[in-house]
C-alpha cells in the first residue's frame, strides 16, 4: 500500500543523509507535530448541529463501505449516535467555548507548600488511529498567592483530553494552562496512560503503559520533584 509523505525527516548519523518519515511511520511511532492541537482557521464556522449532520452522513457511508446493513434495528441509529458523541462528548475539548471557567482565590491560608491532585481519571483519543487513550493524570502546583478550586484541576485535564491527542502534547497543554491560570511556573504534570492503538492493534501489547511528565519552576529541583513523586508513590 502506497503512503504519502509529509515534510518531516530525520538525520541519520554517520550517513550524511536524511530519512523521510511517512504518514504511516508517524502514526505507528506516535510522533507528535507540535504543542498546539492542529486546527484549521475555519474550524468553528459550522455549528455543532451542522457538524453532527455532516459526520452522521460520512459515518453512514463508512459503515456501508464496510458492508454493514444499516436497515438493521441495532445499526440504524449508529451514524447519528457516533456523530453526537464526537461533537458533544469525546471531542468537545476542541472548541474554546467549552474551556472551563476558572476563578482564582486569594491564598488566605498562606499555604506555601505544594498541592497535589492525583489519580485524575481521563479519557482521550489517539489522533493517529482515533482509538482511546485512558489513564490517570497527576498535577501539582505551588501557590504564588493564588489558588483555584480542586475540581477545576480535574476539569482542565478533561478539557484538553477531549480532543484527538498524543500524550506528550496533552501533558504540556495541561501544564501550560495551569501555569498561565495560576500565574506561576511552579507546576508539575505526570500522566500514566494506556493506548489502545498499542494494545488492540499493531504490536498488541496489553501490558505496557506510557508515562509522560512536565516539571516547571521549583519542580525542576530534585528535592521538590522527589517530594512530588513520593506523594504518587513512584519513588
Amino acid at each position: 500500500m502506497q503512503t504519502s509523505n509529509i515534510d518531516l525527516s530525520t538525520f541519520v548519523k554517520g550517513t550524511n543523509s536524511f530519512l523521510t518519515i511517512s504518514d504511516d511511520d508517524i502514526g505507528n511511532e506516535h510522533i507528535g507535530t507540535g504543542i498546539e492541537t492542529p486546527l484549521r482557521p475555519d474550524a468553528f464556522l459550522l455549528s455543532d448541529e451542522e457538524k453532527i449532520s455532516k459526520i452522521e452522513n460520512h459515518f453512514r457511508e463508512i459503515m456501508e463501505v464496510l458492508g454493514l446493513d444499516l436497515r438493521d434495528d441495532s445499526l440504524r441509529g449508529t451514524p447519528g449516535r457516533v456523530a453526537k458523541m464526537y461533537v458533544k462528548e469525546i471531542f468537545q475539548g476542541l472548541h474554546p467555548e467549552n474551556k472551563p471557567k476558572v476563578a482564582l482565590f486569594e491564598n488566605k491560608y498562606q499555604y506555601n507548600q505544594m498541592l497535589v491532585e492525583k489519580d485524575i481519571t481521563f479519557y482521550s483519543n489517539c489522533e493517529h488511529h482515533f482509538v482511546p487513550i485512558y489513564g490517570k493524570a497527576h498535577v501539582a502546583y505551588i501557590s504564588s498567592g493564588k489558588v483555584i478550586g480542586l475540581s477545576k484541576l480535574n476539569r482542565i485535564v478533561d478539557y484538553f483530553a477531549r480532543r484527538p491527542q498524543v500524550q506528550e502534547r496533552l501533558t504540556v497543554q495541561i501544564a501550560n494552562e495551569l501555569q498561565e491560570i495560576l500565574q506561576t511556573e511552579d507546576v508539575a504534570v505526570l500522566i500514566d496512560a494506556k493506548h489502545l492503538c498499542v494494545s488492540s492493534r499493531g504490536i498488541k501489547d496489553i501490558n505496557s503503559a506510557t508515562v509522560s511528565s512536565f516539571y516547571g519552576g521549583k519542580f525542576q529541583e530534585e528535592k521538590t520533584k522527589s517530594e512530588f513523586l513520593k506523594y504518587l508513590s513512584l519513588e
